[in-house]
């Protein structure tokens, strides 16, 4: 049986919120362009600052989808 292949690619997502709101922001639009997203991971997590205080967390994330030799042509 054949293995599979997997794309990796870098997103940033980005929320008022919290770092979980700004993950599932970065995953949401990636979901509308790309299929069979298989597995996400945190590489870094940070917040944006004004006046000293928090207005936006950021987080950076590898995320992985199956690849389909037949839609890459």
């Amino acid at each position: 049986m054949p293995g599979s292949v997997y794309k990796v690619i870098e997103l940033v997502g980005t929320s008022a919120e919290s770092w979980e709101a700004a993950a599932r922001e970065a995953l949401e639009a990636a979901a509308k362009n790309l299929q069979d997203l298989r597995v996400a991971e945190v590489v870094r997590s940070d917040v944006r600052l004004e006046d000293n205080k928090i207005v936006e967390y950021r987080v950076k994330m590898n995320v992985s989808f199956k690849y389909h030799e037949e839609l890459a042509e």
